[in-house]
């Protein structure tokens, strides 16, 4: 068992919730991958302001959704309510039906799968790092390293899937490193996947390899994308809109498109895309 002590101030520590809870969750949970924010309100500590401001949507299951906002709309926040690193100051999350805040967070974490924009690897070999549980096999390793575009380069190396990788994967690309998170994203295949800024520090080539992998590995599953480059979530179903805490729009990318008084028109027309 994982423990997270959240720090305020030294002496003063926060420990997260159990890691368990009974009756958990049926193991199939979740099989659809519906998402739900209904009113759901949080701040990063007791005392500050909100950071998210009663926001509701749904997400279908399979849905690939596109979350986009300027600094500090709070994209990322939705992403930390989702792991509950961050848990509720108001409102639920449901996650086909189930209102998370009343499972283990075990239970929670090993459903969910996130590519961060800043990858974490850690000292050891890449089969470590991509199955430190020792929960696959070299055939399944073999096919997500080949699906994540990184098995020529595990080929060409003297120790092939053993080697080694330096703290913070610094013998690698920076593409490299969302490479293998991508692998180990393949690996696990859970319902729903969410890319937080994935593709914002790798080039256009990488992020199209990416792009193009969850678009085929992950179709039936919901995706959730927090976007840097807009270009990067244009074949979404549908935009989250975010702007200081709250949801602004929720529609087709085309949809929004068409109205110029949008706040997500504005930031195609600055990034060049209208």
């Amino acid at each position: 068992m994982i423990t997270l002590l959240v720090c305020e101030s030294v002496g003063d520590c926060l420990q997260e919730a159990p890691w368990e809870i009974q009756p958990r969750p049926h193991p199939g949970w979740p099989s659809h991958g519906t998402v739900q924010f209904k009113d759901y309100q949080v701040r990063y500590r007791e005392g500050l302001d909100l950071v998210l401001r009663g926001v509701s949507f749904v997400v279908n299951g399979g849905e690939k959704i596109g979350i986009v906002g300027r600094t500090g709309a709070g994209k990322s926040s939705l992403t930390l309510s989702l792991f509950r690193i961050l848990e509720a100051a108001g409102g639920h999350i449901y996650i086909d039906g189930l209102d998370i805040s009343t499972i283990g967070l075990g239970d929670l974490r090993s459903k969910l799968t996130i590519i961060p924009q800043d990858p974490v690897l850690f000292s050891g070999s890449l089969r470590m790092n991509l199955d430190p549980f020792e929960v696959y096999s070299d055939t399944d390793l073999w096919r997500a390293l080949q699906l994540a575009h990184l098995d020529e380069f595990t080929r060409s190396q003297t120790q092939k899937l053993h080697h080694s990788i330096i703290e913070g994967g610094e013998n690698l690309s920076v593409g490299q490193r969302q490479l293998v998170c991508l692998a180990r994203a393949l690996l696990r295949k859970t319902q729903v996947l969410i890319l937080d800024e994935a593709t914002a520090a790798i080039d256009l080539e990488t992020d199209d390899l990416i792009q193009q992998t969850i678009r085929e590995e992950f179709k039936d599953c919901t995706v959730l994308t927090i976007a840097h480059r807009l270009n990067t979530i244009m074949d979404s179903d549908r935009v989250i809109v975010l702007e200081r805490g709250t949801l602004k729009e929720f529609d087709s990318p085309t949809n929004l498109l068409k109205r110029p008084a949008s706040i997500f028109y504005g930031m195609a027309k600055d990034a060049g895309l209208v």
